[in-house]
């Protein structure tokens, strides 16, 4: 017969010094894993229940994409403005727009335009990166089509759109466009802008901001045209250096052409002698 060891406690209750629960985990991990068996041969027995499950995985993962495919995409640009182009309703003339383009995320981003009519509209620059917070202003060039059936600008609906997209890059270096193409799955896009016609005739606020947004677009143009400063020696007319290491050079030049006069004359008069 089996006997259990027993102590009394200060609280006069007997505690048992043999802790049952060692037991239970060993019997738990047992039970679990003949459930497992259980499971596994049920399993094997009924391929059908194989099938059904791999069903519902999948069906999951397809449910857990489409609702990733669903969220909204995280800004890397800010745009102004955010989702249209204005343009001057000039028929028969190219003419201009513009838009700001800000970095709002914590990493350098490069950005690139595309559009439905490449060969009426262009962009400058059509691509960049922008460090974070740098911030860019765009000009965009469209050619507008005459009007038809004597439609006024305001009825006229442009099928034009174009496309600003997004890709995150490793710090600064040289844009090319091939970027969006090695990594395509990384890029975002950002936005599709629709074009909107404007009368040039009519002040409104909308014209107003376009006309001074250009004035920044040729500013900026302008400074990116203008040779780099040089830092290094001071250019005076046509090609002169003026340079200390140079002014010593001619010095020393100078003083051995006389030098070497003087030994050349020495060198007659001793011959001669």
């Amino acid at each position: 017969m089996a006997v259990e060891s027993q102590k009394l406690g200060s609280d006069g209750k007997v505690w048992n010094l043999c802790r049952m629960p060692f037991w239970q985990t060993n019997n738990t991990s047992s039970s679990s894993s003949s459930a497992s068996s259980m499971h596994y041969a049920h399993h094997q027995q009924n391929p059908t229940l194989q099938s059904v499950d791999r069903s519902t995985h999948q069906s999951s993962t397809t449910v857990s994409s489409m609702a990733k495919s669903l969220l909204p995409t995280r800004r890397r640009l800010r745009l102004d403005p955010p989702n249209k182009l204005y343009f001057p309703y000039e028929p028969g003339k190219q003419v201009k727009s513009a838009i700001e383009i800000k970095n709002t995320s914590k990493s350098h981003v490069a950005f690139k335009f595309q559009t439905t009519a490449p060969k009426s509209c262009y962009m400058r620059p059509p691509g960049g990166i922008l460090a974070p917070d740098e911030s860019i202003i765009a000009a965009v060039f469209k050619f507008v089509e005459p009007p038809e059936n004597n439609e006024k600008p305001v009825d006229q609906k442009c099928k034009v759109k174009f496309k600003i997209m997004s890709l995150k890059v490793k710090g600064e270096m040289d844009y090319v466009p091939e970027l969006f193409d090695e990594q395509r799955d990384q890029v975002a896009v950002e936005q599709i802008l629709r074009v909107v016609f404007l009368d040039p005739e009519r002040p409104t606020p909308a014209m107003d901001k376009l006309k001074r947004q250009l004035a920044e677009a040729e500013a900026a143009l302008e400074a990116r045209k203008k040779p780099p400063e040089e830092t290094g020696p001071r250019i005076v007319g046509e090609g002169l250096v003026i340079d200390e290491w140079k002014e010593r050079r001619e010095k020393y030049l100078a003083r051995q052409q006389v030098e070497g006069k003087l030994n050349s004359l020495v060198t007659d008069l001793l011959n001669e002698v």
